[in-house]
């Protein structure tokens, strides 16, 4: 039965999970505490590892959540489970793209998906700075706003930035 329900828990999450795998982390975290598996903090953790692992995030957080639920079976279940409705709304659309990009009806559904999108990413920025930012420590904040300005300004390589934050982590939190 647990096996069902990882599945289903992800099939809705592969198959509504508009905007990628940041925009899909409020609903990530509520299929995680469907399990009582964990708290904010954890999910943070989550996420972190999510993002530096290679591939989508929310194959990496299924993956995450299915194993620390129910070991390499429940890692598989709950990755498929994400994966295949995705596979399935993509070679769908891909089919038909052509013959309704010039819909009125195509164009105005992804005017309405974009807002939610933008939403739903800044649903997670707001959730990931509260599990980050709970007390006053100038660290963390100092990291994110150096984050920023790296990647977003001088447009260093995110690849470089996640490893010196975690270096400095590493040494002057741990």
């Amino acid at each position: 039965m647990i096996y069902v329900q990882l599945f289903l828990v992800f099939a809705k999450i592969g198959l509504f999970g508009f905007g990628g795998g940041i925009a899909m982390l409020p609903m990530i975290y509520q299929g995680a505490e469907k399990f009582g598996l964990m708290k904010p903090g954890e999910f943070s953790n989550l996420v972190a590892i999510s993002q530096v692992t290679p591939g989508p995030l929310a194959v990496n957080a299924a993956t995450y959540v299915g194993y620390n639920c129910e070991g390499v079976i429940g890692a598989l279940v709950a990755t498929f489970g994400e994966a295949l409705p995705e596979f399935i709304l993509v070679m769908t659309v891909c089919y038909f793209i052509d013959r309704f990009k010039e819909s009125t009806i195509v164009t105005g559904a992804f005017t309405g998906i974009r807002p939610v999108t933008v939403g739903l990413i800044a649903s997670a920025v707001v959730f990931m700075g509260q599990t980050v930012f709970t007390s006053l420590d100038p660290v963390p904040i100092v990291i994110c706003g150096a984050s920023i300005l790296l990647v977003g300004k001088f447009k260093v390589s995110p690849v470089t930035v996640i490893i010196g934050a975690g270096l400095i982590g590493a040494f002057i939190c741990g």
